[in-house]
């Protein structure tokens, strides 16, 4: 008979006491720049669904520019970092 391959082992919680403390990866520009992105497509959508036309100045002009504007700003939002202070304090001595 063939053994299981995984091993009824028990895993101890991790000790709280133990685990480091880091920082979030985003702060607070960063979600809010996602939130106005998101915003913004949903908006973008609702318009051309309020417009109702495949041919409509909403639907041809406006919502493509403005989603994909939005599309690229929720990229950048998730990779934009703020400048440490410790950086700006390095340049500044040279």
């Amino acid at each position: 008979m063939m053994k299981s391959l995984t091993k009824n082992k028990r895993v101890k919680p991790a000790d709280k006491k133990g685990l480091k403390q880091t920082a979030m990866p985003l702060g607070v520009i960063n979600y809010s720049m996602i939130a106005l992105g998101v915003l913004v497509i949903a908006g973008s959508y609702a318009g051309m669904y309020l417009e109702k036309e495949v041919n409509g100045f909403f639907s041809l002009f406006i919502a493509p520019f403005a989603l994909v504007s939005a599309y690229v700003g929720i990229a950048f939002a998730v990779l934009y970092r703020r400048k440490s202070a410790e950086s700006n304090r390095n340049r500044s001595n040279k």
